[in-house]
């Protein structure tokens, strides 16, 4: 992984997956061990993604906002509209709140360290489409041996709690490599 903070790691597979289950463990993870996480979630269907109806943020949306916030109670609420943000002004954007960890779910084909979620032997596609494999998850035990056998990088079951210790040991040695540089 780059030494550049914030530590940027995808979380990537199909619809289905697992990644959103996962990505929620690495985040539960990483705060339990004091270290701030910002996520960013592809929203990989056609539509846009819901919003509250009836609240004064969507309302100003409706009439014509580009962007609006909504501050309380420590809690901060952004939504934009009338324009595709790329991932890379996304991150940029996250960037304020300076977090040690920028996790992503999806954006398949961003080059950003990632862990990859297969569910069955049809996924196997995506180990050739997608760039920067760090591990894999799998669901189905018969893929273990053609994981293994063909690629290089650590492969666990989808039930094996490991595979969240071993992405939060590579997430903290690499904050603590930036640091050390920084």
């Amino acid at each position: 992984m780059a030494l550049v903070k914030p530590v940027i790691f995808q979380v990537v597979g199909y619809q289905n997956s697992g990644k959103t289950t996962i990505t929620f463990k690495l985040i539960e993870v990483l705060k339990k061990n004091g270290l701030k996480t910002v996520t960013i979630k592809h929203h990989g269907h056609d539509a846009k993604p819901d919003v509250v109806d009836q609240k004064d943020s969507t309302k100003h949306l409706l009439a014509g906002a580009a962007a609006t916030i909504v501050e309380g109670g420590g809690r901060l609420v952004l939504q934009a509209d009338d324009r595709e943000y790329c991932l890379d002004e996304q991150i940029e954007l996250m960037k304020f709140f300076q977090p040690d960890v920028i996790l992503i779910e999806g954006y398949k084909q961003k080059s950003y360290p990632k862990l990859l979620l297969l569910r069955d032997k049809n996924d196997f596609d995506l180990l050739n489409s997608v760039n920067n494999i760090t591990a894999v998850i799998y669901w189905k035990e018969d893929m273990k041996d053609g994981l293994i056998a063909k690629w290089k990088v650590p492969s666990f079951h989808i039930s094996d709690e490991s595979a969240i210790n071993w992405a939060f040991q590579i997430l903290e040695k690499t904050i603590h490599k930036t640091d050390e540089k920084i």
